[in-house]
């Protein structure tokens, strides 16, 4: 029984223990909710001091009981600043300064700034002024009316619409901000750069004062010098006239569209780079010109283009597609009102248009007189014939061939309707002439030989093989591209009916049908196949004639002969 009554009791003992650990942990926690915080201490050198008031005074009973009221000519100084305006409340507990009327803030020789009315904060050293404010700063000048000023960040903040003017630059925007020790702003919605050739639209805008360069954000329009740009990204220098753009960018002027991933240009020297599925149009000479890498000069019209270059032309009715490795392009003035250009092709030239085809390894298309030469393994198709040889010239009249010229072992096949047999003709030069597209005269000179097959007027059937070896041909073709007449001057030929034709003479030598080779959309112009080995002209070695050398008069006169030089050239394997 004793027992249980010590047992109680220590259990008594633990609850009152317990109790006034409880107690005293509240007065603890009560004691440390009502101690007083510390009010922090403002040196003396950081306070914001009163220089000068005509009228200072108290009013404790008043609206601002804390402060000190100044009137007139107030002048206050804090950290090298000067704060002046008409009146003043002076708050000494929070450092702090409410300015009214002529407002007007000095930092060193180099910073101004101006308003109707003013808060300044000595502890974060924030600067806000409202109404007719402007910034001075070196030589730029910033125009608002609210405007928020970090002087530990050297930042400016304007939020209620602004324009900086710098020099004959400037920049006009919803709200932006100004660092006056790096010089650089940023403005946002509705930006507008005017300088004095150009005006710029934008979202976003970066502009770099010592440089005079922007850099716009979002969807920007620039028209300079009557130009327009539209971009995403990019660079503008207001003084050298430079201009970098990103993001799928175009160009427009009065006669050119250039649009590319992206595109430099410098309006001063003329020269534009395009780089990336860039594509140019010349709106006055109706042509495109596509590339991933373009390189132009407007002032002197000349131009580059590698790395899927292709030429548009729909300048003569159908469009002309042509691609090859690199295009250059030249525009050579004949006088001040008028100029025509050459286009040079290298590499892998393919050709299509719905009525010509073409491929060679070079190529110059000259405007002067509108002709295309073609150079190295050249082929050319038109309808079912095909004309090849060491160098074609094709010469055009508006939309169709007018005439085509081929020097060195020239080839013209021409495919009969059965697929099977072809009309041949091959000489050393070979002229031939089209109307409305189609070949009406055939001018062959230099040891010409031909196969030929008369069809029967009545059945279109197949007569037999005429095979001829002259020395010049003329070969007239009628409208429904039948032989009308054909003159040869001591020819000698033999007709083979079309069961005696001997084997032998069913190709020329130097016979070769191309068509697999042959260009069958605009697509194909990317797809080069080339010749075959078998397919490829033969090279033949000819010697240059010896060329004479003498010695000046009053020496003796002496002929010396040079070594014989080789030279190659092309011609069609049998």
């Amino acid at each position: 029984m004793r027992y249980i009554k010590n047992k109680n009791l220590k259990s008594i003992g633990h609850r009152i223990s317990m109790l006034l650990v409880l107690c005293l942990f509240g007065l603890c926690a009560l004691f440390a909710y009502n101690k007083p915080k510390n009010k922090r201490v403002i040196r003396e050198d950081q306070k914001v001091y009163l220089e000068h008031a005509d009228e200072l005074k108290r009013d404790i009973y008043g609206t601002n009981p804390d402060a000190q009221i100044l009137k007139g000519n107030v002048r206050l100084k804090h950290n090298g600043a000067t704060l002046t305006c008409d009146s003043a409340y002076l708050y000494q507990e929070s450092n702090s300064v409410r300015a009214f009327g002529r407002v007007s803030f000095r930092q060193g020789d180099t910073l101004s700034l101006k308003g109707e009315r003013g808060f300044y904060d000595g502890v974060t050293q924030i600067l806000e002024v409202r109404k007719n404010v402007v910034l001075k700063h070196r030589n730029q000048t910033l125009y608002t009316d609210s405007l928020n000023y970090d002087r530990m960040y050297k930042n400016a903040y304007f939020f209620d619409g602004g324009k900086l003017v710098d020099g004959k630059d400037q920049l006009i925007a919803d709200w932006g901000e100004y660092n006056t020790q790096s010089r650089q702003a940023v403005f946002y919605f509705r930006v507008k750069l005017k300088s004095k050739k150009s005006d710029i639209d934008t979202d976003t805008l970066y502009y770099d004062a010592p440089k005079s360069q922007a850099h716009f954000k979002g969807p920007t329009t620039i028209v300079n010098n009557g130009d327009v740009v539209k971009t995403q990204d990019g660079y503008f220098d207001t003084k050298k006239d430079k201009v970098e753009l990103f993001s799928r960018s175009t160009i427009t002027s009065k006669e050119k569209v250039i649009t590319g991933d992206t595109l430099y240009r410098d309006k001063k020297t003329g020269i534009g780079q395009g780089y990336g599925n860039v594509i140019y149009v010349d709106k006055k000479n109706k042509n495109e010109l596509h590339a991933d890498v373009f390189v132009y000069n407007e002032k002197t019209g000349k131009g580059f283009a590698t790395k899927k270059a292709l030429l548009k032309d729909y300048s003569q009715g159908d469009t002309l597609f042509m691609h090859a490795d690199s295009l250059k392009i030249e525009t050579i003035h004949i006088n001040t009102d008028s100029a025509y250009r050459k286009v040079h092709a290298f590499r892998h030239v393919i050709a299509y248009r719905k009525d010509m085809q073409a491929i060679c390894d070079s190529l110059v298309a000259n405007g002067k007189d509108s002709c295309l030469t073609m150079y190295y393994d050249p082929v050319l198709w038109s309808d079912n014939r095909q004309v090849l040889g060491e160098k074609i010239y094709v010469y055009m009249n508006d939309s169709t061939i007018r005439m085509a010229k081929v020097e060195g072992q020239a080839l013209s096949v021409e495919q009969l309707e059965d697929k099977k047999n072809f009309n041949q003709v091959s000489s050393k030069l070979m002229n031939a002439y089209f109307d409305e597209g189609a070949l009406r005269r055939l001018v062959c000179v230099d040891n010409v030989r031909i196969i030929f097959y008369p069809i029967n007027d009545k059945d279109s059937s197949i007569i037999g093989l005429n095979y001829i070896e002259t020395d010049t041909m003329r070969m007239y073709i009628n409208k429904e591209k039948k032989l009308e007449r054909i003159w040869m001057p001591k020819a000698q030929g033999t007709l083979f009916p079309i069961s005696q034709i001997p084997t032998d003479k069913l190709q020329l030598p130097s016979f070769a049908w191309l068509d697999h080779l042959r260009p069958k959309s605009k697509e194909d112009v990317f797809k080069w196949k080339g010749k075959t080995d078998s397919e490829k002209l033969r090279v033949i070695e000819r010697q240059k004639a010896p060329m004479q050398r003498f010695k000046s008069e009053g020496k003796t006169k002496e002929t010396s002969l040079q070594n014989a030089n080789k030279t190659t050239v092309e011609t069609t394997s049998q």
